[in-house]
């Protein structure tokens, strides 16, 4: 059998983009190869289709041993679009090894991060030593909004111990890291309308309603005050940290290394002393873009914005976008027509104390020889929320690091992340095994 880089090389080359419209047939042929191993090392496993979404694989390993607990092992096989390919020192579906690391696009955004779990667990079964039941769930819509694995999360009645996601980082390139939890995300587009057409500011300027202006007000009152807090509307509802994640969080790199390193400022003078707590268990607004008139003397009729929102753990995300709604639309003046649009996905939270995630950091400390930081995670992973919904305790964790420029020209993954990853996924389905059943 072909070993775990090999594996990755022929994975990578399926040029599997969901964004910016997809490509149907390499999404099919990624579906397909994910499966066709789950079958090869005896396991049940098909290509599954929602409402016309992108192809995810089912499946499942089972074990030998009687009563043994079964893990959902969740990764996706989708891709970003490259980009520009000029940007590219090698073409961004034909791997390349240079200095330790292979070149090409997923290889850390999660091909080369989640394999590992298959190809462990493919090993494992077809020696007849894999010790717990795995189920597979690879989707193909993770770069898109992840729309038909949430649906299947929600409608699925198989079992689930817990689930284990390689799809994060490590802090370093030295300390393995598990989030307990995911923030929520609300991505908003606005629109304001204060005229037919844009008219000269010689003759109507300071007479008739300008949408930068308008548009301008709006976002004053949603962004954050001098101590970097929003308004009480958009915190309602978080979920504090644990005493032990606050403790966790002391052995990180300082926030303003972090911040420093990526080459950022901080936005106010608690900013890097609050690092992990604003980006792991406070709620953020960004606005990521505005688009409003042209360089020339004129009254614009027209201003866009889009504006994203981060949930803390334990916010509701449909609760929160009301406010959010209200508070853009109540600084909006009388004659100025708005429109709002959103799309939601909830933040998650899991117990870094449940046996799951302990077992899991001990198994990766082993592994590693590095002991694991209880993390938040200050993205979002939309499939989270519906795995906590249902009460699986989940174990995210990955061995992707900031240098490997996933979502960007040139993305990477170092030769020994995917060894760790190796190591950790056969120690992580070795100590579930003695995971108590929830069944």
């Amino acid at each position: 059998m072909p070993g775990l880089l090999e594996e990755l090389i022929d994975f990578l080359r399926i040029p599997s983009v969901s964004t910016g419209g997809g490509d149907e047939h390499a999404l099919e042929r990624a579906a397909d190869w994910v499966r066709q191993r789950i079958a090869d090392a005896g396991g049940e496993a098909e290509l599954v289709r929602l409402d016309g979404g992108n192809p995810m694989v089912v499946g499942e390993l089972r074990s030998s041993q009687p009563d043994a607990p079964t893990v959902l092992a969740y990764g996706h096989h989708d891709v970003q679009h490259p980009g520009p390919l000029d940007q590219w020192e090698s073409p961004p579906f034909e791997p390349q090894e240079r200095d330790g690391r292979l070149y090409a696009r997923g290889a850390a955004d999660d091909k080369g991060n989640f394999l590992p779990m298959l190809h462990v667990a493919c090993e494992m079964a077809r020696a007849d030593e894999l010790p717990v039941n795995v189920r597979f769930l690879v989707e193909g819509e993770e770069e898109v909004g992840s729309r038909s694995a949430m649906r299947w999360i929600r409608e699925d009645r198989g079992e689930a111990d817990c689930a284990v996601v390689f799809d994060s980082m490590m802090v370093d390139e030295n300390t393995p890291a598990i989030a307990t939890a995911a923030r929520g995300l609300i991505s908003t587009s606005v629109e304001v309308r204060t005229g037919e057409r844009d008219l000269h500011s010689g003759v109507y300027g300071g007479a008739v309603m300008n949408a930068a202006h308008v548009l301008s007000g709006m976002l004053r009152e949603v962004l954050p005050g001098n101590d970097g807090k929003l308004r009480r509307e958009l915190r309602a509802g978080i979920a504090q940290p644990s005493d032990a994640e606050r403790h966790s969080w002391k052995k990180l790199p300082a926030g303003e290394d972090v911040i420093s390193w990526v080459g950022g400022r901080p936005m106010d003078a608690r900013a890097a002393e609050e690092f992990y707590e604003r980006t792991g268990s406070e709620t953020s607004l960004d606005v990521n873009g505005i688009w409003v008139g042209e360089p020339r003397t004129i009254v614009p009729s027209v201003a866009r914005a889009h504006l994203s929102v981060r949930l803390a753990p334990g916010q509701s995300a449909a609760e929160v976008a009301v406010a959010l709604e209200w508070m853009l639309r109540s600084a909006t003046p009388p004659g100025a027509e708005v429109s709002v649009e959103m799309s939601l996905a909830d933040p998650a939270l899991f117990d870094p104390g449940h046996p799951a995630l302990r077992l899991a950091a001990e198994a990766i400390q082993r592994a590693s020889g590095n002991e694991v930081a209880f993390v938040r995670l200050g993205g979002t992973l939309p499939v989270l929320a519906e795995l906590a919904e249902r009460g699986i305790p989940t174990v995210l964790s990955g061995f992707a690091l900031d240098d490997d420029a996933f979502h960007a020209p040139n993305e990477s993954f170092r030769l020994e992340s995917l060894r760790l990853g190796e190591r950790a996924a056969r120690e992580i389905y070795t100590a579930l095994a003695t995971l108590p059943l929830s069944r």
